[in-house]
């Protein structure tokens, strides 16, 4: 198992002038500072965890590199069992401007998805904006998947690979990550490409799980308008304009069809070879009506999909609440996500 090395950039810097970049530009408290001369900084709010799990756990977990250039790695979570999993390729949340593989709340609840859903976890740590913005994203998200492939051409040479069913692969990730995850499969499915089967043997893509996916739109939806959020929610509408005026490219606005893949000038959903997909909604979330949206528009375009609606709970409950009510519905969406790939 190979260490990954952490973006220094992700560390809080420590004795410096305040006034050595100029004044902040644009902020999210507690999370990132952008500067007058593009310097970011990225307050720790959740620790940086290394790959240890307690042994009854029953899960293995190691970092690997898949691209030194860009500091792209992934953590891989692998259940001790005797037999062949399926595999799930999960990007992590954080507005694409914030997070890791490594904080501590996604090591603690993909090690608890890989051993209660019976299957391997792909992990991918990919760079973030403002410094790289979309499609940057995107593009390490692909990149993962064509070092996936060539991992399964490789045989068992990765110490998790002679676990994986590589005929069972799912795209998945929790709110930017979520996005990523289906514009990963976009590109995958997009009349641009060739039949997705002869590029991805052998590997086979099965669906995408899409957990609350941060998704926009410059017309306002009435949970975004109206949802009352607590003052210390995963996700605002401040934050969430500020997330989208970071990672868009510059000059773009909220129906960029990145943002809002329903709008005009997106490609037609109709368009696209899209793999069946279950999309987790919080009841509580600003993004409830855009994710029941997004629903719609696939089921009209004759696609496969279902959702699942999460009583009670907001944005990225299953990761960021220790609530006993988050902690129930966290069981119950790793419940619906083993369902939905032993299918």
């Amino acid at each position: 198992m190979t260490a990954a090395t952490l973006d220094p950039s992700l560390s809080i810097e420590m004795h410096r002038d305040p006034n050595e970049h100029g004044s902040v530009i644009e902020e999210i408290e507690g999370l990132i500072k952008v500067h007058k001369d593009g310097h970011v900084e990225r307050l720790q709010i959740v620790p940086f965890v290394t790959t240890a799990l307690p042994p009854e756990l029953g899960v293995n977990s190691g970092d690997t590199e898949i691209d030194k250039f860009t500091n792209i790695w992934a953590r891989f979570y692998v259940p001790v069992c005797h037999k062949k999993l399926p595999l799930i390729v999960y990007f992590h949340g954080g507005g694409f401007c914030v997070g890791s593989a490594a904080w501590s709340c996604y090591h603690e609840f993909l090690s608890k998805l890989a051993t209660r859903a019976e299957c391997i976890i792909m992990s991918v740590n990919y760079r973030l904006a403002p410094e790289n913005p979309l499609p940057a994203a995107y593009e390490d998200g692909f990149k993962a998947f064509m070092w996936l492939k060539q991992a399964a051409l490789s045989g068992t040479s990765y110490w998790w690979s002679k676990k994986c069913n590589f005929s069972r692969i799912f795209l998945a990730g929790d709110s930017a990550g979520a996005n990523i995850a289906h514009n990963v499969a976009t590109r995958l499915g997009s009349n641009n490409v060739c039949d997705p089967t002869t590029v991805l043997k052998p590997l086979t893509l099965k669906g995408t799980i899409l957990i609350q996916p941060f998704f926009g739109g410059e017309a306002r939806t009435n949970s975004e308008k109206h949802l009352t959020q607590p003052p210390r929610s995963a996700l605002n509408l401040a934050a969430s304009d500020t997330y989208w005026r970071l990672a868009l490219p510059c000059g773009s606005n909220r129906d960029h069809p990145w943002c809002n893949p329903t709008a005009k000038g997106s490609i037609k959903l109709e368009d696209l070879r899209l793999l069946p997909s279950m999309v987790c909604i919080s009841e509580m979330d600003i993004l409830k009506d855009r994710n029941l949206e997004f629903c719609g528009a696939l089921a009209r375009a004759g696609k496969r999909v279902e959702h699942v609606m999460y009583k009670g709970v907001g944005h990225a409950f299953q990761i960021l609440s220790k609530s006993q009510l988050s902690q129930t519905r966290t069981s119950e969406m790793i419940a619906h996500i083993k369902a939905f790939i032993s299918r």
